[in-house]
Order: structure tokens, then C-alpha cells, then sequence
């Protein structure tokens, strides 16, 4: 394999499930295999995975793991030589977060990675403020900050604005009290001083836990006739 070829790849050579006695007995070969050689190394016990580790000289880390706290954890050990030393620490940390091997006592950093976390909750909490607005009942039980609705506002049209051409007065009443909001002539919803795009959002704000709000909210569709939202889209 020519130079130019080998400098593409990671792991240049490696060397699987070799027994700790192979390491002890035949400390020639092993030192001409590994010794100051750099990668990560992998410790076993049974075939099950125990500790991952990187180091700039295999060999020695190795040795040094027969009589240190891991010396009575494994019986059989894997190497995996790297060309370059930059992304050692990175492949080190990918191994640990997906093996949590029971002898690592940090969870391996990701440094410049980025957690996707966050965004996926905010897009799975966008999907399920949505799909309220389509059913009958409202769903209890879930988890979402309510600090966060205004925040996936932004940027998307009121619901109610389809349906009206003014503002008007809405209340809603929860655990025998009364609330009050003001929808806007643009469909938006009014509600201690912040604003939110649907009927479910705003309802939300005061029972954090999914509810139906066209049907949770009613309005004044005559003088002391108060009915629910629901009845706009009729």
C-alpha cells in the first residue's frame, strides 16, 4: 500500500483480543509491534468490554495496566495504531459514549461536536403544539417548558386569523378559576403581556400540560353568550 494511501485512514494497524499472558510472555514481539506507537487501546474481561484508553506509547500504557486498578479487570486487550495523534483523543471519547465501558469513570467529550438535542426537542415540541390544534381532546401529562412557546411563535401565522376581522375578549376557565385574554384583529393571542399564535398555546400558559384550547377558550359571540373557539371553524 503506497504512503500516500495509508495517510487517509485513521488506524493504520491494529492488533484484536491478543491475551494478557501473549503480553507477558513474548515482551520482544510486542515491543516491536506497538512500542512507541500511538492509538487507543481497548481492555477486556470474557470478551465483554471493561476500559478504553489512548496513549502516546501502547506498549508501556499496556504494561502498566497488568498491576495498576486495572490490573485484575482483564484478561485480553486490543490496539489500534494511528498514524496521527490530532484525532486520537476524539475517537477515544466516540468509543466511550457508545460502549460506556464499566472501568471508564468519565464519559469521553465531544469538543467540537454539536448536540442536536436541543433542536430535536424544540421541533418535537413545535410537531405537538400543532397537532392539538387538530383533535378533539387535548392530551395531559407532558412535559414542556412554557417559555419556550413564545419562542416557536415566532415566525408563524395565528391560527385564528382565518377566521375573524377584529378583536375581541376570550376567557377560559381552569380549576375553577377564571382567566382572560384578548385576541388580536391579526389572529395572535394576547396573555399576561406575551403573545402566542394558537389557541393551544395560550392555554398551555396557564395548565402546562397539552389541551385543547378551541375548545378550552370561549368568546362572546353575543352579548352573554359565551362559547367555545371551536365554534369559529363551524
Amino acid at each position: 500500500m503506497k504512503m500516500k494511501e495509508i495517510e487517509k485512514h485513521l488506524v493504520c494497524q491494529h492488533l484484536e483480543m491478543l491475551h494478557r499472558r501473549a503480553f507477558e510472555d513474548h515482551q520482544d514481539i510486542i515491543k516491536k509491534l506497538i512500542r512507541r506507537r500511538h492509538g487507543i487501546y481497548a481492555l477486556y474481561r470474557k470478551n465483554k468490554l471493561q476500559y478504553v484508553g489512548l496513549a502516546k506509547n501502547l506498549r508501556n500504557r499496556i504494561r502498566h495496566h497488568l498491576n495498576d486498578r486495572h490490573g485484575k479487570t482483564w484478561d485480553r486487550f486490543s490496539v489500534y495504531i494511528t498514524l496521527g495523534s490530532d484525532r486520537m483523543r476524539e475517537l477515544e471519547a466516540l468509543t466511550i459514549r457508545i460502549a460506556y465501558p464499566k472501568g471508564n469513570r468519565q464519559k469521553g467529550k465531544l469538543k467540537n461536536s454539536q448536540n442536536l438535542k436541543k433542536i430535536f426537542r424544540r421541533a418535537a415540541l413545535r410537531s405537538f403544539m400543532e397537532g392539538l390544534d387538530e383533535v378533539t381532546e387535548g392530551r395531559s401529562g407532558e412535559s414542556i417548558d412554557p417559555a419556550s412557546l413564545t419562542d416557536i411563535a415566532k415566525g408563524r401565522k395565528p391560527i385564528l386569523s382565518e377566521y375573524i376581522d377584529k378583536g375581541f375578549r376570550i376567557r377560559m376557565l381552569y380549576r375553577g378559576k377564571k382567566y382572560k385574554a384578548y385576541v388580536k384583529k391579526n389572529g395572535m393571542i394576547r396573555f399576561r403581556s406575551k403573545k402566542y399564535t394558537s389557541p393551544s398555546y395560550a392555554g398551555y400558559a396557564i395548565t402546562h400540560h397539552g389541551i385543547n384550547g378551541w375548545k378550552a377558550w370561549n368568546y362572546e359571540r353575543t352579548p352573554g353568550d359565551w362559547v367555545p373557539l371551536d365554534e369559529l371553524r363551524k
